[in-house]
């Protein structure tokens, strides 16, 4: 029989860690089954020292996994296992390069402010790096992303604990929004009739032409869309809103999404920084230009840069700087303890991870104080604050929502080919003279163009017509499965949407809808009509665009489950493969804080679990190993226990934590292993296995508690000592034999 290979791909933070406890069970268990599992290492220093091999000796080299993992998703025998990784930011890239070099790898700086042709080309390789430079590479496939049913149960069995309720006596929470000169008001977006090359230029007021882009490769029926943040009117709704919270008393915060939108998300961030501290920043200009500080890496990086100054010097700039909140409205707070609020890093409020928490916490964050505070949340564009602002308005009329008893919105996301504005990195441009900006073929023909000026941030974005039709098709298939209703949600008024549209009502007919509730909804009426049916426990699937997938399959599962680390992500890729994509790595930088601190790993790896099991499924549908697929039935057999048996990781130190629950998970599979008929020598071999982990379950379970409560020592952040991890993520020396021994 052939043997079928998983590849698991070694990651960053809290993923990783847990990977050490769990890869081991993993392979242990599919030993001898014709099934192998491989890692592949697509971490950011990982990443990093594959993109610069040219200095470093040879025992430090890695091969380019993640170019050979995105050959590999465009084959029908691919089977990837994604965990979350690091989606890095600026500074996130300088801290993962100076660690590396305090391990002897001769990485280069990485060049913040380019002025020689030497660094801006090194700063072009390490953009490949930055932000989202995974997910389009493996994505090629789109997604359907819901709640396994064992899972969503147990959530409503029992349900977490962290919603707060919304103010019976009002909320002055919000959303706000520009009115005009965003990405939304100006895009605008063609179907490409036949197959082309276009270039993206720039033609100046003096007629001269700059050219952004040499070359983009465009197919047939391929939707491409051009827009322009204009940021005047940017800076100028800052500057109002931060006026308006001040006036009313409310908590300031900005969601962006800096590390996936690598490119205009932090000039974004940037502006915002520089209108709140205008005053101080103006006043310093010259010296903190001349210094290097960049107001796009946050405030963090204004004061880090501040050291190069004289102390007297340095002490005025922070006295003007602290002086600010004299006259501003309060921040939301990151760490309250340390003084890091929203506006210090880019990458610590990320608007998928930090909007469900607003609504979770009753329109709330964290002041200053350490106390939760009405909050104006400023999300700039358009295109997706909407939907935020009316699950506000929602939460304002009929409180929270209760997880005992909501229903689900599971969401089949067009992702597949670099779909929409996460594949518009390379497309990307700040402006640097007024002029027309212009998508023209090779024949000098315009195709979109767009007035701008000098500083105002450019984006074009792709859809595949293969990847609209496969995404067309997902959204019938899991209607039909599940029986519940589909929402394309999609807004005429938007250039792109309205392409988009026409696509569906295209390829719809295709299928036989006979029976199934299908609708096509702008963002506030496809909310307003999920939450009419998750208030009376009524699933409903959003079929939607690559970012609001991102979006909705946090906020929804975080309502919902505690996190939407526990939803089940799978990526039919469309030449037949599969990509399981796990959990969501918005908090696994706490866990790691804490685990240093504590000894005590909270990341929940219920989604690795959930991943592996249409995994096996896929290898039984390929090749027919019937071991496949009794591991895939035991497994979900043994989640299912897991669940019940409440052994997921808790919050506090010296209770089970990741490790624990990996233990519990490898003792419920043995059991479901030792009970099935299927396969005796399964049955057999693990008939054992069960025994000695049962009658040993007490003394693991308490030699996993026993090295909690202290510092755990990993050896590093991004690129953890492999012997010191495994020390510290595999500490029973009872279980560990078990496991090696088969």
């Amino acid at each position: 029989m052939t043997t079928a290979t998983i590849k698991w791909t070694h990651t960053d933070e809290a993923p990783v860690l847990a990977a050490y406890s769990l890869l081991p069970i993993i392979k242990a268990y599919t030993k001898g089954c014709n099934i192998d599992v491989e890692t592949s290492d697509i971490s950011l220093a990982g990443r990093i020292i594959a993109t610069f091999p040219e200095r470093l000796r040879e025992d430090q080299k890695i091969p380019d996994h993640l170019s050979d993992l995105g050959a590999l998703a465009k084959t029908p025998h691919a089977n990837i296992i994604k965990l979350p990784n690091i989606s890095a930011s600026v500074p996130q890239l300088v801290s993962a390069i100076k660690e590396l070099k305090q391990k002897g790898y001769d990485i280069p700086d990485y060049p913040e402010e380019p002025k020689t042709p030497a660094e801006k080309e090194l700063q072009a390789r390490f953009s490949k790096v930055l932000g989202s430079a995974v997910n389009p590479v493996l994505r090629e496939g789109n997604s359907d992303r819901r709640p396994a049913l064992s899972v969503k149960k147990f959530a409503q069995k029992k349900p977490h604990k962290m919603m707060k309720d919304w103010p019976r006596s009002g909320s002055k929470a919000c959303v706000v929004h520009m009115s005009e000169g965003d990405f939304y008001q100006s895009e605008t977006s063609t179907t490409i009739k036949t197959p082309c090359d276009v270039r993206i230029e720039l033609l100046k007021g003096d007629g001269k032409v700059t050219v952004l882009k040499e070359k983009i490769s465009l197919k047939e029926g391929e939707v491409i869309d051009s827009a322009v943040m204009n940021v005047k009117a940017l800076r100028k709704f800052y500057e109002e809103k931060i006026n308006e919270a001040k006036k009313e008393g409310l908590l300031l915060s900005l969601h962006l999404k800096a590390t996936m939108m690598k490119i205009s998300d932090p000039i974004m961030f940037g502006h915002c920084v520089s209108v709140f501290y205008k005053d101080a920043l103006d006043k310093h200009a010259g010296v903190l230009k001349e210094i290097g500080a960049n107001v796009n890496s946050g405030l963090a990086d204004v004061l880090e840069k501040l050291g190069k100054l004289p102390p007297d010097k340095k002490a005025e700039i922070e006295a003007n700087i602290n002086a600010m909140y004299n006259t501003r409205p309060a921040l939301a707070m990151v760490d309250s303890r340390k003084g890091i609020t929203n506006l210090h890093v880019p990458n610590n409020v990320i608007v998928d991870a930090s909007m469900p928490n607003v609504v979770r916490d009753g329109g709330k964050m964290w002041n200053t104080n350490d106390e939760l505070q009405d909050t104006m949340a400023l999300i700039p564009d358009r295109c997706y604050a909407t939907m935020y602002k009316e699950i506000l308005e929602d939460c304002k009329v009929n409180g929270q929502f209760n997880p005992a008893t909501m229903g689900n919105v599971a969401n089949v996301g067009l992702m597949a080919q670099k779909a929409e504005e996460y594949g518009s990195h390379d497309k990307t441009f700040e402006i640097k003279e007024n002029g027309t900006v212009r998508v023209i073929t090779t024949d000098g023909t315009p195709l979109l163009e767009q007035k701008v000026q000098t500083g105002d941030i450019f984006r074009m974005c792709q859809a595949k017509d293969i990847a609209i039709q496969d995404w067309v098709k997902l959204a019938v298939r899991r209607a039909r499965a599940s029986g519940s209703p589909v929402i394309f949600w999609l807004d005429s008024n938007r250039g792109h949407d309205r392409e988009i549209i026409k696509k569906i009502e295209k390829y719809l007919p295709q299928h036989n809808t006979q029976g199934l509730e299908i609708r096509t909804l702008p963002p506030v009426e496809a909310m307003r009509f999920s939450l009419k049916r998750v208030r009376k426990g009524e699933d409903t699937i959003a079929a939607t665009g690559n970012v609001l997938r991102d979006y909705l399959t946090d906020l929804f599962p975080i309502l919902e489950l505690g996190t939407s680390a526990r939803m089940l992500s799978i990526v039919p890729l469309l030449n037949g493969g599969g990509l399981f994509e796990t959990g969501a790595g918005g908090s696994a930088p706490k866990h790691v804080e804490q685990l240093l601190k504590e000894g005590h790993l909270r990341w929940d790896s219920l989604g690795e679990y959930c991943a592996l099991v249409p995994s096996f499924e896929l290898i039984y549908e390929n090749t027919k190993n019937e071991k496949a697929k009794t591991l895939a039935q035991t497994l979900d057999q043994a989640i299912a226990r897991y669940l019940e048996n409440g052994r997921l990781p808790s919050r506090k130190a010296r209770e089970i934590d990741n490790r624990g629950s990996s233990f519990y998970l490898a003792l419920y599979w043995a059991q479901t292993l030792a009970e099935q008929n299927n396969d005796p020598a399964l049955k057999e071999r693990f008939a054992k296995v069960a025994k000695t982990l049962s009658e040993n379950e007490d003394k693991i379970a308490k030699e996993l508690l026993d090295v909690q409560g202290q510092p755990a020592n990993i050896g590093g952040y991004f690129l953890p000592d492999l012997a010191l991890t495994t020390k510290v993520m595999r500490p029973s020396s009872t279980f560990n034999a078990v496991i090696d021994a088969l």
